[in-house]
Formats: structure tokens, sequence, C-alpha cells
């Protein structure tokens, strides 16, 4: 009798077509471990990231917006499930593997700072080795999960994880596929999110945006996708030549107009003191960091724990250990 993995598996060799990966073709994990019953290796992968720490702790991290009021705005999760279910969308119409491409997107931006964009610019910055989110989420998944033992994923997840900003010749379909998907998803959910706050308004978007991709989230999500299915062929994941020329466009708009915005980023110096306090404090006491970062420091460096610290650091438990560590409590005498 055949468990269900095996059922699974023998099941993606018609469904998936000749260019996605297959499970029981998949390069491994850094660590052997006997197979699930039940789960695909890619299905045991999206699994581990989903109850993983530093999954959760995403809620609470920017996007783009500071600590917006609203209930609305993305935050560094909905990022995170808004890619995932583009790229699975993708993926199914081009018979891609759709389980890797899930794990790859929810284990994306596990390594990104408090802050958003702003804490990576400050760590990188400041930590000598430098800093990159996409680096840091592949050591989350490798190192820093599960009290220093890591997730122990699959090889195609993690490069994907690691390959997601600037892409690899080596990439896997469903790695370029998440790749696209992430950019798609925060053009498109930033500008919404920067109408609704009230820095732009719906007219003030470019008229060859609003014809080219349309003029609500969902026209201009659609359009994306729409293009990118019709013309991925034979291996290759791609929009159209005209598609790929509106989407540098709009990017450009989207970092000319949103990204440095006076309004939006008017609170992001800010961010520069409070990492850089917290890195130098933490970094010249190690004893004063959570015990598995401080074994970190003994293996490594007090700089490489710290910079761990901070960087999974969620917005409001920077500001917290921030206010603990440099601001004076109030006290009365009795």
């Amino acid at each position: 009798m055949s468990c269900p993995r095996e059922e699974r598996e023998n099941l993606e060799h018609i469904l998936i077509g000749p260019y996605g990966v297959l499970a029981d073709s998949s390069r491994g994990r850094r660590i052997e471990e006997d197979e699930c019953a039940i789960r695909t290796c890619f299905q045991r992968d999206v699994d581990r990231i989903t109850h993983s720490k530093s999954f959760r702790r995403l809620k609470h991290k920017t996007q783009v917006f500071l600590r917006p009021e609203g209930d609305h705005y993305r935050t560094r999760l909905t990022h995170t499930l808004e890619v995932s279910r583009l790229a699975r969308t993708v993926a199914r119409a081009l018979r891609l593997n759709e389980d890797l491409v899930e794990a790859i997107a929810l284990g994306h931006d596990l390594g990104h700072t408090p802050f958003g964009h702003a804490g990576e610019r400050a760590l990188n910055r400041i930590f000598e080795d430098g800093f990159k989110h996409y680096e840091q989420s592949l050591r989350v998944v490798d190192y820093l999960e599960k009290d220093g033992h890591g997730l122990n994923l699959c090889f195609e997840t993690r490069m994907g994880i690691l390959n997601h900003t600037h892409g690899s010749p080596d990439d896997t379909c469903e790695a370029t596929v998440v790749r696209l998907s992430d950019r798609i998803a925060y053009i498109n959910h930033d500008l919404d999110d920067s109408i609704r706050a009230g820095i732009i308004t719906e007219y003030d978007v470019p008229e060859r945006i609003r014809e080219e991709c349309g003029s609500r989230n969902s026209e201009r999500i659609n359009t994306f996708v729409k293009d990118l299915v019709e013309n991925s062929k034979g291996g290759k994941i791609s929009f159209s030549p005209s598609m790929q020329d509106t989407f540098e466009f709009f990017h450009s708009y989207m970092y000319s107009d949103i990204y440095v915005n006076p309004v939006a980023k008017s609170e992001e110096s800010k961010v520069d003191g409070i990492i850089e306090k917290l890195y130098h404090y933490y970094s010249s006491d190690p004893g004063a960091l959570p015990e598995e970062y401080a074994a970190i420091a003994l293996l490594e460096s007090p700089q490489r724990a710290a910079c761990d610290y901070i960087s999974g650091m969620t917005d409001g438990y920077a500001m917290e250990k921030y206010s603990e560590l440099f601001i004076p409590f109030a006290w009365t005498v009795k």
C-alpha cells in the first residue's frame, strides 16, 4: 500500500509540467531526514515556515509605512500572504510545483528587519559584514529558528528564499515566479496603501499606469499576472516586452513619488538612531542578549549576535527595548 505522500508524488508526475520541480526529485535537506508518510518534502517546508516564530513576527513588522494609523495597511505578513497567493496562481497556470512556490513565498521575508527597508539600510550601514534581508532570511531558516537548529528546509526552498530579490541563473521556475510575484505584489499594494493614506489620489497615478494596467488594485494585479502567464514559455518565466517596460515605468514611479515621499517617510530618520543604539549596546554587552543570541556571540561574534537579535525584532519590540534601555523611567520619592 502506498502512503498519501507517495500518491501525491505520483500525481505530481501528471500535474506538474516539464519545467516544474517534482518533490521526489528534490536535492534534499542539509541534514537527511526520514520522509513524512503524509506530506511531500515541500509541503513540510510550508508547514515548518508557517509554524515558525519568525513567521508570526511578520505581522508586527513594517511593510512601507511606519506605524500607520488604521487597520487596513499592509504589514510584512500580509505582503507575504499576497505574494504567496499570486505565486500559487501563476504556478498552477504554468503547471509548476505550487507547494515549492508557497514555501519560498512564505519564507522570503523572514529575515526582514523592523521598520522595513529603513531598518535594513540602518543595519547594513552599521554591521561590518553588511546586511541584506534576503541573506538574513536564509540565515533564519538555516540557523536561527528552533533555538539555533534551523528548519532544515529543502535545497530548492532555501535557494528560492536567498535569491528572491535579484535572482540567479540557477533559479528554478518556481523561484522566478515568486521573485516576480513579489514585485507585482509590492508595487501594487504599496500604491493602494499610498492612496488610502492620502499621500496621493488615484488621479495622481500616471495616465500610462491607469491605461495599461487599470485604475483599481485588482485590475492592475490581474493585468500583470495574465501577461506573465501568457508570455512564460519553454521554461522561461517573463512578462511580454511591452509589459516589462510598463512594469519598469511603474516601479520607477513608486520610487520617485512614493518610497521617498516626505509624508510617508517623515519618521524614518528616527529609525537610524534606534537601530544604531540597540546595535552598539548589545554588541558591546553580549551578556545582555537572550541566551540563544549570547551563544552566537561566543561562536561567531558579538556583532553578528546583535545583528541577528535586532533584525528579528518587531517594530514595537524594538521601540520597547530602546525605551527600556535609553529612556529614563519616571520616579517618585516615597
